[in-house]
């Protein structure tokens, strides 16, 4: 079980603490207790993408150009998608697909390949750079990702894991 300083330490206060603690002496008639929630997942999710960012750095990669070869390497061998089938699920502009792929191209990381099942169609596809490249970063991507959740144990994990879902789901059904 992994610890950190703040382990079932109900006393630690944070700077959203501090924040809570302004608005109730100001306006003790409002239940800011969402401020809570929202502003401690605000600030995580700062800390999460600056942590994140540095080890995708050390592969030469931004985090969208990470989700693009991750998204292709997760598909299986042939480690081929559509551009259509990229940007949906990555949830991004055709725009902005068309330049990551660009770039990743560029590098050689990923090459555009005559689609057999659409004579008109194109499939984006890793290189071999490309995949030794994304095998390499998202190793250490998923050691760094157990890094930054060390404080946390398994049980501790798992309920915030279920929150978040939870959560989550309830923005994405609408």
């Amino acid at each position: 079980m992994a610890s950190g300083s703040a382990d079932n330490d109900s006393t630690a206060k944070d700077p959203v603490d501090t924040i809570l603690a302004q608005w109730a002496k100001e306006r003790p008639d409002l239940d800011v207790s969402p401020m809570g929630l929202i502003g401690r997942t605000t600030r995580l999710a700062h800390h999460f993408r600056k942590a994140i960012g540095a080890t995708f750095a050390e592969f030469g990669l931004q985090l969208g150009e990470f989700d693009v070869l991750a998204t292709l390497r997760r598909s299986g061998a042939p480690y081929q998608l559509s551009p259509t089938e990229l940007f949906k699920s990555m949830m991004v502009s055709s725009g902005t697909m068309t330049n990551r792929i660009d770039r990743l191209e560029n590098a050689d990381l990923v090459e555009r390949v005559p689609d057999e099942r659409d004579r008109r169609g194109t499939l984006i596809r890793l290189t071999n750079k490309g995949f030794d490249l994304i095998d390499a970063a998202v190793t250490a991507h998923v050691a760094n990702e157990h890094r930054i959740l060390n404080s946390l144990d398994d049980t501790d994990k798992e309920v915030l894991s279920n929150l978040l879902r939870k959560l989550l789901l309830s923005f994405e059904e609408r």
